[in-house]
């Protein structure tokens, strides 16, 4: 029996992707998991370390070349779609055109929205970066002029009295066409093949239980829900979780695909 570390983040599409898995619902024959869960910035983090065996990742944290080299992309457990993309909130409403000239904090560095909102401004610097759960508080008390929002966030800004600049899924969807990718699913690359599909085997299992038997998942899901209602926890999931987590497929690849040159484009521009 090999024994693999993994890691996704408390969010209720992370947890109801793992549910199953982890609470012993469904098992992978020849593989157990060591789980740790942690936001996603950190997952990101550990990544560069190359700490876990298998790790929800940023699709922007995913390309970047020490990551890259060290982990490859599962085809299931995927955050991506259509309407699902970081907003940018402000206390007071102003042209998008002027986020260039705005004080913004974003999620960590290896974010997937931390990326888009350098691809939007033309790589403008950001003023600050904080855990996402402290972007809102933080705009709402005038720290900054604006704040790239994600996860749940997305449900609940106005209640901090924020309104909505830009949607970067939005703009991204308006100017490719294509889905956008958010996070995956990565597995070290040192790993068998054999191993590979032992994992994605049980993730696409855990997913397609709690898909058809929610009530048997949801007491873990709201366990690490930070407070979450349980009417944001659904909004969450039906966002988050869709036909591409059960399957990257051909769409979903072209998108990780153009995200890729489009990250690639903003540091060979800075190169130059």
């Amino acid at each position: 029996m090999t024994t693999l570390t993994l890691g996704y983040s408390p969010c209720p599409n992370d947890t109801h992707i793992f549910g199953a898995l982890a609470l012993g619902l469904t098992r992978a024959p020849g593989v157990t998991f060591d789980i740790r869960l942690a936001d996603v910035q950190t997952l990101n983090e550990w990544a560069l370390e190359g700490r876990l065996d298998v790790t929800k990742l940023s699709f922007a944290a995913l390309l970047t070349p020490p990551i890259a080299a060290r982990y490859a992309l599962l085809d299931v457990g995927a955050a991506l779609g259509r309407n699902c993309g970081p907003l940018v909130v402000a206390r007071e409403p102003f042209a998008a055109e002027a986020l260039r000239r705005k004080r913004i904090v974003t999620p960590g560095t290896l974010t997937t929205a931390r990326l888009l909102m350098r691809l939007f401004t033309d790589d403008a610097p950001s003023a600050g970066e904080l855990p996402f759960e402290r972007i809102m508080p933080a705009v709402a008390a005038g720290a900054y002029d604006a704040g790239v929002i994600i996860h749940e966030s997305r449900f609940v800004y106005p209640t901090f009295g924020l309104t909505r600049i830009v949607d970067l899924g939005e703009w991204w969807e308006t100017t490719t066409g294509l889905p956008l990718p958010l996070g995956g699913i990565a597995i070290r690359q040192t790993l068998d093949e054999a191993t590979r599909r032992a994992v994605t085997t049980a993730i696409r299992e855990s997913l397609d239980y709690a898909d058809a038997r929610p009530e048997d998942v949801r007491p873990y899901i709201a366990a690490h829900a930070q407070e979450m209602s349980s009417e944001v926890q659904a909004q969450h999931i039906a966002l988050y979780v869709n036909e591409f987590t059960r399957d990257l497929g051909e769409e979903g690849r072209a998108a990780i695909d153009w995200l890729r040159c489009r990250a690639r484009s903003l540091t060979d521009g800075a190169r130059r």
